[in-house]
């Protein structure tokens, strides 16, 4: 059963060195090679399931460049335990809103590991509105800026670097399945990031380079105490089957599956680590 300390951050985006407890992000098991030689790129891969994915994938042999937006201390921490796992890591700070910026990080990852195998989108931003009337343009431009756009443009950039058998793995939600009565705007962009998912799986499968997605449930992520009031906090994740909120390193393993060549037959397809919430595939 989910027991948190209730809890709240002010600051946007969240900070995962102020959550009580931390998350957890470490992985789990040892690694076994399977992604030997490759380069990745994440954004927000600072913290939460970014930074689960980053370590992971390093444990298990990748390089990884980390964007995100200025939570330094984390990326700093992030990148310490990448390199801990002997491998090299890449911090890029900047806001995926930019095309340009987009264009810029993933020039410099691929510049700086020689290549480019995976790119992992996840970098969001989310806010609760109990009302539809109170999404203000500025929230509903930011939220879809950063949760699609970001998509678009990091995508865009990292097509002039991806080869036959690289992947691409974009991080939905659970809500994209079956809505959020107070993510409203929230849940829209992760309905886009699906269906972006399955059409750019089409697009790209000619060309040897698969495109899957994972749609999370509730996970314990510097998201939660910084967009939710602290009684939610308290009781969060306990709406699931399994009573409880995911931890990082449970939706991590899912990345790794889709990104290594575990998941070789996988293009255009959703997996759910949601505590065992039953949605639409």
């Amino acid at each position: 059963m989910t027991n948190f300390p209730p809890q709240h951050q002010d600051h946007e985006p969240g900070r995962e060195h102020d959550m009580t407890p931390r998350p957890d992000y470490e992985p789990r098991f040892p690694g076994s090679g399977r992604l030997q030689g490759k380069a990745a790129i994440v954004t927000g891969g600072d913290s939460g399931i970014g930074r689960a994915t980053a370590v992971l994938f390093a444990r298990e042999g990748a390089d990884v460049a980390i964007v995100y937006l200025e939570e330094d201390r984390d990326a700093e921490e992030t990148k310490a335990a990448i390199e801990k796992e002997g491998r090299k890591a890449l911090l890029i700070r900047g806001d995926v809103r930019s095309k340009a910026f987009c264009r810029e990080a993933v020039d410099k990852a691929a510049d700086a590991f020689g290549k480019l195998d995976i790119l992992v989108n996840n970098a969001a931003h989310q806010e609760e509105a109990e009302d539809l009337r109170d999404i203000t343009e500025a929230q509903l431009a930011k939220t879809f800026e950063t949760n699609i756009y970001g998509y678009f443009y990091m995508t865009q950039a990292a097509l002039d670097h991806l080869q036959p058998g690289s992947a691409i793995v974009n991080v939905t939600s659970v809500n994209s399945y079956k809505g959020n009565d107070t993510l409203i705007d929230y849940s829209s962009t992760k309905g886009a990031i699906t269906a972006f998912t399955r059409s750019m799986a089409s697009n790209l499968v000619d060309k040897g380079i698969r495109v899957n997605g994972v749609a999370p449930g509730p996970i314990w992520t510097p998201f939660i105490p910084m967009s939710m009031d602290p009684e939610k906090v308290a009781n969060f994740g306990s709406q699931v089957p399994m009573k409880r909120a995911g931890q990082p390193n449970e939706v991590a393993s899912a990345l790794l599956f889709l990104a290594s060549e575990d998941g070789s037959y996988f293009t255009g397809q959703v997996m759910h680590p949601n505590g065992g919430a039953i949605v639409g595939a």
